[in-house]
């Protein structure tokens, strides 16, 4: 009887050295984890043995099943802004008078967000200049050559001096109106048409077509080559003195590129004005700006409304647009 009752206790004492093995499996699996860089590690505490491999299948599931439920979390949905109601609010601080008419339209260069306000076809007067020179640009391109000496005698005094005869003389060359027509196709206007025979001035345009003009000359998303932009956009920066006016208003100093047009319909007597070109506004953002106007009675109303327009209108897109930024101003001053 007392060598049976040890043999019992022999056998149960060998039992219980066999029982930690799946204790210590699991354990295993319960310190799975996920280090910071994303990697799966298993750290087992038990004083001996070896985790089993069947362990293993286990912990790398758990791991997934805990980073596809982090993957799920919902990212923040940014509100959506109103660039357009921000630029007509903008605008309810300028005051047009009797028969004045004005459109703009903004870029940010920075957010890449832009925004017009008002509609209908202007008549360009002087600011088509640079559509006429963006235009031989691109046909010298076409052609594999570079301007003569005479085409950038015709360019500088074209858009510096904003001189009619340079302007005749290009206007000629590149084709007249169907020139233009042509290449507006290719730069992507899609409301601007030539205007008839020598009357460049009274070619029709509107102030989003302008903005997709000026990203054609600013822009690195352009038909015309890097050395052509930078040719246009160095005449745009060095305007004669008394004609550094018009968008140049919305800059911060002399951060800007511009060309203006001023024309005196003689059916009415009234006068368009308009302008369009880049500026660094005073929050540190770069802008593309196209304000265009009619009605003026005379010149000096024409340019205090444009002035008053491109002011709103990077101010509609300044870093306090949420509150009230617009400028206040007055065509009728």
């Amino acid at each position: 009887m007392e060598s049976s009752r040890a043999a019992r206790r022999n056998h149960r004492a060998r039992s219980s050295r066999r029982r930690p093995l799946p204790y210590i499996a699991l354990a295993a699996v319960a310190v799975v984890g996920v280090t910071a860089g994303g990697t799966v590690y298993v750290k087992a505490h038990a004083h001996s043995g070896v985790v089993s491999s069947a362990a293993a299948p286990s912990a790398s599931a758990s791991a997934s099943a805990s980073g596809s439920r982090e993957a799920t979390v919902e990212p923040v949905t940014q509100p959506t802004v109103d660039y357009d109601a921000l630029l007509a609010k903008a605008m309810t601080a300028v005051t047009p008078a009797g028969d004045q008419k004005v459109s703009v339209a903004v870029l940010d260069l920075t957010s890449g967000e832009s925004a017009t306000y008002g509609s209908g076809a202007f008549d360009t007067a002087s600011i088509v200049k640079v559509d006429i020179l963006a235009t031989l640009l691109l046909q010298a391109q076409d052609a594999g050559r570079r301007l003569t000496a005479t085409e950038k005698s015709y360019a500088t005094t074209m858009i510096q001096n904003s001189d009619n005869d340079s302007a005749t003389a290009l206007w000629n060359i590149i084709g007249t109106a169907d020139g233009l027509d042509a290449a507006n196709k290719t730069f992507g206007l899609t409301g601007t048409t030539g205007g008839a025979g020598p009357l460049w001035g009274l070619t029709q345009t509107t102030a989003a077509d302008q903005l997709t003009l000026l990203q054609q000359v600013f822009g690195d998303d352009s038909k015309l080559s890097s050395a052509s932009r930078s040719y246009i956009q160095g005449l745009m920066k060095q305007i004669e003195a008394d004609q550094q006016w018009g968008v140049s208003a919305a800059a911060d100093g002399s951060k800007w590129a511009l060309k203006n047009g001023w024309l005196a319909r003689s059916t009415t007597g009234l006068w368009d004005v308009n302008s369009i070109g880049r500026v660094t506004g005073e929050d540190g953002d770069a802008y593309l700006v196209a304000v265009l106007s009619k009605g003026s009675t005379t010149q000096t109303k024409g340019i205090t409304l444009i002035e008053a327009a491109a002011k709103a209108g990077v101010a509609a897109f300044g870093k306090n647009s949420g509150s009230s930024t617009a400028a206040s101003a007055s065509a009728t001053d």
